[in-house]
């Protein structure tokens, strides 16, 4: 996967102006970003960077005095992950019912279900708020025979967990083939079948026949925004919509998509200024 590299300049720097910005830049897309003596360096798929609009965002901030430029350029193609990945991480205990580990750090807290995690330059190990939030809720959620979509997987981790809670089947796609591939290793890990497509959500009506009854998708605000009524169409009667990836400043906007759709807020959950939301048919 392509990434531009986008070094900010904030004058003069301040941390309210620094974390204001990177907030602004995840509603355009942004992945990660590393803070640095002039402001900022943030990470965005090529294919997702929209100037236009994170012009405008900037434009937006509240800062009397305060200037931001920035420039743009390809960043190094290399697994952004490999340190990372060699590292591994602590056992993540979600509730108690459920713990993700990478097979290497084994859980010492007792669990009715335990997931291994082999993370290879995808999204999704349990240690990010939002994945923390989805897990959680899929655990009280009831999934015994269901058919579960999986909407820009990552590491598959949220469709695993489906399958260990039940599930009958498991549909998943991404737009980044690493992922796709991380899918189905991880898939094999955990002894699930997991379906996963290389793709965005518009395979969801070229290539997935029938309509679930759970849809998850950890995504960013402007892509669950664009992808919702897609989601919809792949509901079945009585289906539950489980979102996260985003603010909790960000709730209004999606909530007032759902409703367009006929979609009811059914729970809301929040950590650390993250939000998910399940959504009922």
């Amino acid at each position: 996967m392509k990434y531009y590299e986008v070094k900010f300049n904030i004058s003069p720097y301040s941390t309210d102006a620094c974390d204001l910005l990177a907030a602004l830049a995840g509603e355009a897309g942004f992945e990660s970003f590393e803070t640095t003596e002039e402001g900022l360096t943030g990470y965005v798929q090529q294919q997702l960077f929209d100037r236009q609009q994170l012009d405008t965002l900037i434009s937006s901030m509240p800062f009397t005095g305060v200037d931001v430029s920035y420039s743009v350029s390809e960043a190094e193609d290399r697994d952004w992950n490999e340190q990372w990945e060699q590292a591994g991480f602590d056992p993540i205990v979600v509730n108690d019912t459920l713990v993700i580990h990478d097979g290497r750090h084994l859980p010492t807290t007792p669990s009715s279900i335990a997931i291994e995690i082999d993370a290879r330059q995808a999204f999704g190990t349990g240690t990010h708020e939002t994945t923390r939030m989805v897990c959680g809720m899929l655990t009280d959620t009831e999934l015994q025979g269901r058919r579960v979509l999986d909407c820009g997987c990552g590491s598959g981790i949220l469709g695993i967990v489906a399958m260990k809670l039940g599930a009958q089947a498991c549909v998943a796609y991404d737009i980044d083939e690493w992922s796709v591939d991380n899918t189905r290793h991880n898939a094999v890990i955990n002894q699930v079948d997991i379906t996963p497509l290389l793709g965005d959500a518009s395979i969801l009506l070229n290539k997935v026949e029938g309509t679930f009854d759970i849809v998850v998708a950890n995504i960013n605000r402007n892509i669950l925004l664009n992808d919702m009524p897609v989601f919809r169409q792949k509901m079945a009667p009585g289906a539950q919509l489980i979102l996260s990836g985003f603010y909790t400043s960000d709730i209004p906007m999606l909530t007032a998509k759902a409703a367009e759709l006929r979609l009811t807020l059914a729970d809301v959950r929040e950590e650390n200024d993250w939000a998910c939301l399940r959504l009922t048919l």
